[in-house]
C-alpha cells in the first residue's frame, strides 16, 4: 500500500499564489460597457382631439418680487412651443380672481360673467394675499363653472385649457442638519466624517395645480397637483425669481408628460 505524500506548506502557499494571480489575471481582464438607454412614457391624456392649446392663466396671489400667474403663463407656452405640443393660443390671461368673486354661486349654475365687466372691475389693482393652500380655497369654484370655460372654449375655437392655482410662497425651517465636514485621523490622512448641525433655514415652495379642462364641453378632463421646496442657509440670498425657475424646472417633465409622450435617460452596465 503506497502511501499518499502530504502537502507542505510551501506548495499550500504556492497554490495560493498561483489563485490570487489567476483572479487577479480575469479581473484584470475584465471591462465594463455603459449603454444609453431611453424609457419611453405614456401621456396621462389623450389630446388627439385638440389642434389648440390655451394656457389661460392661473389664481396666485401678490408677490413683490414674482409675479406667479404670469411667469407660469410665459414658462409653460414656451416650452410647449419648443416641443411643438399643438399650436399654443396667444392671448391675454384671463382674470380668474376677479371671475371667482363674482361668481361665488353654484358653479354649474351660476351665470358666465361679462369678460369686460371683470376686466374693469375697480378691485382688479389691488390683489388678494395668498400666502397657503387655504387662502386659495375661496376661488376653487371657478374652475368647475362649466358654462364660464365652455364659452371660453368657443371664444378661442374649443382648444384644450389649462389653468389652475400657483401658490409661491417664502418658508422658513430650522432643524438639525447633516452635513459632511472635512477632518484628519492621527496618521494625517483625510478623514470625510458625517455632522449633525442645527441651523435656521430659509427658502420657498411651489404648489402648482394644473388643470386640463375640454374647451368643446367646458368639463375638467383632469387635475394634477405638485409640490417642491427649496431651502438655504439663513445667511444666503437668493433671488425669488431664480428659486421660482429651479423649482418649476423639476416640475417640467411631469407637466409636458401629462400632454404627450417624454423618455427618461439612463446607462444600463454590461461586463465584458
Amino acid at each position: 500500500m503506497t502511501a499518499r505524500p502530504k502537502k507542505t506548506v510551501g506548495s499550500r502557499r504556492l497554490l495560493a499564489t498561483l489563485g490570487l494571480g489567476l483572479l487577479a489575471l480575469s479581473v484584470a481582464c475584465t471591462s465594463y460597457t455603459e449603454i444609453p438607454i431611453e424609457t419611453p412614457i405614456r401621456p396621462k391624456l389623450d389630446v388627439s382631439a385638440f389642434q389648440r392649446i390655451f394656457i389661460a392663466g392661473f389664481i396666485a396671489g401678490a408677490n413683490e418680487d414674482v409675479d406667479a400667474n404670469m411667469e407660469t403663463v410665459r414658462l409653460l407656452r414656451s416650452q410647449l412651443r419648443n416641443k411643438g405640443i399643438m399650436r399654443v393660443i396667444d392671448a391675454d390671461t384671463l382674470p380668474l380672481i376677479e371671475v371667482a368673486k363674482q361668481n361665488s354661486g353654484e358653479a354649474n349654475n351660476a351665470p358666465v360673467p361679462d369678460q369686460q365687466a371683470v376686466t374693469a372691475a375697480p378691485d382688479q389693482d389691488k390683489p388678494p394675499v395668498i400666502n397657503d393652500e387655504k387662502d386659495l380655497e375661496q376661488f376653487q369654484h371657478i374652475f368647475a363653472n362649466v358654462a364660464y370655460w365652455k364659452r371660453i372654449g368657443e371664444e378661442y375655437q374649443q382648444p384644450l385649457i389649462v389653468t389652475g392655482a400657483v401658490l409661491f410662497a417664502p418658508q422658513q425651517r430650522s432643524g438639525f442638519v447633516q452635513r459632511e465636514q472635512e477632518t484628519y485621523d492621527p496618521f494625517g490622512r483625510r478623514v470625510v466624517v458625517p455632522v449633525r448641525t442645527y441651523m435656521e433655514r430659509k427658502g420657498f415652495v411651489l404648489r402648482p395645480t394644473f388643470i386640463f379642462i375640454d374647451g368643446r364641453t367646458g368639463e375638467t378632463l383632469h387635475s394634477e397637483t405638485f409640490r417642491e421646496e427649496i431651502l438655504y442657509n439663513a445667511s444666503q440670498q437668493t433671488p425669488a425669481l431664480s428659486s421660482y425657475f429651479e423649482l418649476m424646472d423639476r416640475l417640467l417633465p411631469a407637466f409636458l408628460n401629462t400632454l404627450s409622450a417624454q423618455k427618461i435617460k439612463g446607462t444600463r452596465t454590461l461586463l465584458k
